[in-house]
């Protein structure tokens, strides 16, 4: 079996090796962080030294995750040093590890844990499972697999991984398998309602001001099937917000009665503009990400895009209106 080769494979590398880089991608969510943070805890237990390493901040909300803080920010906290063994968690591609890449030695050994069908296998070692909702759920199997005993901080982390990226178990990703892991977390103590209340009912003001402006740019396309928001720098100034406070705006426009596809263009600068994109279903966007050289999921995808915001929207919704 495919699967179990591959957790005997990581196994090997965790338990072979020392001195490790784990790295998430950039701009991190619920699933990299929480990731980031089991693959520590899961080295902690078999004695290894370990640095865990994000391109920017963590998203404040996760504040509360076990050892959330040691985390470091490579943009605010340089570090002066190379690694010989990395690990990528939730990272699609290579492009997606950011300004941490400077920390790999060249010829360095990466084990590579990952859930998006587009990942390339990019890793020495590769533990991509597709159909997995986040790869917290991955690693719920490999600490499983490897015969570790989680306690409640951790199954928190593992919890929180699964619960933003199912969307507070709604999304189409929500397995059987999905529920049962959950199940088996809530055993240990987690408190899925305070998660859920923190992590995807409450939102910040400044949150709610970025929110209220980007609603106010809404557009639709003629036949109402799809629908985008743009946030500018301007913006976020406007509100006091934070690239944070971007989440979940892009499901607004998706969830419009009758929309399949909705976008959210954040402008980077003069010259780049990053794209999020939400099917409800008959759109696969991992596929109109992937020609704009982004990737992602059936439902749930991105691209950052070279070029003015003017020339990108029509560019990417064309794209999207092929795909309908």
């Amino acid at each position: 079996m495919q699967y179990e080769r591959e957790l005997r494979q990581s196994q090997a590398f965790l338990t072979e090796h020392d001195d490790f880089l784990v790295v998430a991608h950039v701009q991190p969510d619920g699933d990299a962080v929480s990731s980031t943070l089991a693959v520590g805890w899961l080295l902690s237990c078999l004695g290894k030294k370990y640095v865990m390493v994000n391109e920017g901040p963590i998203p404040k909300r996760m504040g509360y995750l076990w050892q959330a803080d040691q985390i470091r920010d490579l943009s605010a906290e340089p570090l002066n040093r190379k690694f010989d063994n990395v690990i990528c968690v939730d990272c699609a591609d290579f492009k997606r590890v950011g300004m941490t890449k400077e920390l790999f030695a060249e010829g360095a050994k990466l084990l590579n844990i990952d859930h998006h069908p587009t990942n390339d296998g990019y890793g020495t070692v590769n533990l991509i499972v597709p159909y997995a909702a986040a790869t917290a759920e991955i690693l719920f199997d490999l600490i499983q697999f490897m015969g570790l005993e989680l306690n409640e901080a951790i199954a928190t982390a593992l919890y929180t991984g699964l619960l933003t990226d199912t969307g507070g178990f709604r999304y189409s990703n929500t397995s059987p398998k999905v529920m049962a892991t959950a199940s088996k977390l809530l055993e240990y103590g987690v408190e899925g309602p305070g998660l859920s209340e923190l992590l995807l009912e409450q939102m910040t003001l400044p949150q709610l001001r970025l929110l209220t402006r980007a609603l106010n740019g809404l557009q639709l396309t003629e036949d109402g099937k799809i629908s985008w928001v743009v946030v500018t720098d301007e913006d976020l100034k406007f509100a006091g917000a934070v690239h944070e406070d971007m989440e979940g705006i892009v499901n607004y426009p998706r969830n419009i009665q009758g929309v399949e596809v909705g976008l959210l263009f954040k402008v980077i600068d003069e010259q780049a503009v990053k794209v999020s994109m939400r099917s409800a279903g008959k759109v696969d966007v991992a596929k109109v990400a992937q020609s704009f050289g982004g990737g992602g999921h059936v439902r749930a995808a991105g691209a950052r895009v070279e070029g003015t915001l003017e020339a990108i929207v029509p560019r990417v919704v064309e794209q999207v209106r092929l795909q309908l």
